[in-house]
């Protein structure tokens, strides 16, 4: 197993957990459940180390792609130029997933407020990995772009007229 394989694999850990976790996280908010509250911020944490490890096997995967014909080096760009935000909504994600483990066990009169920042920041995070696995999907699934000259901008193939 190389690193485009990891790639390929890990980057959905992101996309599923910060929803999966915002889901689980309201719902430790509305039934006052601290434990419950605790497993969202776990899910969140290990999304964020997921969104780490996407992020720096991304290279490999675009070596990778690059060399594959008809692949658009521009939906490469794009994707990896997105990446960015998103990792770094998955990084403020994490440590505010951290600050709120901490302040849960410390039984601190912020615990709620922290929990809907939280909530808040993992919807932000949600669409911005979302948007970016999008972009990543356009690299080789073609048929969610409706431009189709990209599937022709790195193939040989021209216009005879």
């Amino acid at each position: 197993m190389d690193q485009t394989h990891i790639h390929l694999l890990i980057n959905h850990l992101p996309v599923f957990g910060s929803i999966l976790g915002g889901f689980v996280l309201a719902h430790g908010i509305w039934t006052k459940s601290n434990p419950t509250k605790i497993a969202a911020y776990n899910v969140f944490i290990i999304s964020a180390i997921g969104g780490v490890i996407a992020f720096l096997t991304g290279e490999a995967a675009e070596e990778t792609a690059e060399n594959i014909q008809g692949v658009a080096k521009n939906m490469i760009d794009q994707h990896e130029d997105f990446a960015v935000f998103a990792l770094v909504s998955l990084i403020v994600l994490g440590v505010a997933s951290i600050l709120g483990i901490l302040m849960t066990l410390k039984k601190s009169n912020l615990t709620r407020k922290i929990a809907f920042v939280i909530l808040l920041i993992s919807l932000i995070s949600f669409g911005l990995v979302a948007r970016t696995g999008y972009l990543g999907g356009q690299i080789r699934h073609t048929e969610l772009s409706n431009d189709t000259s990209i599937l022709f901008e790195n193939s040989e193939v021209e216009d005879e007229d």
